[in-house]
């Protein structure tokens, strides 16, 4: 049974489309293969599923009152995927110590209208959202980033990075981070503006997409002098 109030371009439209192939480059990386109107994975587990128009962007998401058994095995997911990213940030803490996570996702910047795009000034080509973290103990770390990510060209212009503008970086995944290893984990929340794609008709922007690919990629060596790894 189709509970959806939503058709699948709506759906589409507020999901994160081509982030895996954005971090395809990174050594180690985890993607999630579920719709966020399944279980939004970087909310808190009272949020992650929505069952009402204000957890989702004004949107009716369900034809009816979602039952509790299905929310409950949304949920199940959601313990699941907590329990997992533990686990392997844990082995690699133990491993090397310190870490970087690159918490990638995506955002619309053409929400009212296929025309209508979001200011220059509200709307960042990429947005780095630190609210979770130590920003102190980790500039050495996230000041770098975005100088490496300002040096990206897209189109023959530099993109525009800056931090805690359009997000802050607010999401669960990077919150669970900084609790779980406060002093050994730095979670780096990066959204990227969907200048790769049409966010109405989900045509991607091949080129563009590879631009990005390879300037994430790229931070790769400059993280790892950062931490001290190979030394």
């Amino acid at each position: 049974m189709n509970r959806f109030a939503l058709s699948a371009s709506e759906r589409l439209r507020e999901e994160d489309p081509f982030t895996a192939f954005l971090i395809d480059d990174l050594p180690n990386k985890v993607v999630c293969h579920r719709s966020r109107f399944e279980v939004d994975l970087n909310r808190g587990r009272d949020g992650a599923v929505y069952v009402s128009p204000e957890q989702a962007w004004g949107l009716n998401v369900w034809r009816d009152p979602l039952p509790q058994d299905e929310k409950a095995r949304s949920l199940a997911l959601h313990d699941s995927y907590y329990a997992m990213l533990r686990f392997v940030l844990k082995e690699v803490e133990l491993n090397f110590g310190k870490f970087v996570l690159l918490d990638v996702h995506s955002y619309n910047h053409r929400r009212t209208a296929p025309d209508v795009e979001t200011n220059q000034q509200d709307a960042p080509d990429i947005n780095i959202g630190t609210f979770s973290m130590d920003r102190e103990r980790w500039a050495h770390v996230v000041d770098p980033l975005i100088a490496h990510l300002r040096t990206i060209s897209v189109n023959g212009m530099n993109l525009d990075v800056r931090e805690n503008v359009a997000f802050q970086g607010k999401g669960e995944q990077t919150r669970f981070i900084h609790e779980v290893f406060p002093a050994t984990g730095c979670a780096i929340a990066i959204e990227f503006k969907k200048i790769f794609m049409d966010e109405w008709t989900g045509e991607p922007d091949r080129a563009v997409l590879e631009e990005l690919r390879r300037g994430l990629a790229g931070a790769v060596p400059l993280l790892e002098r950062i931490l001290g790894y190979g030394q």
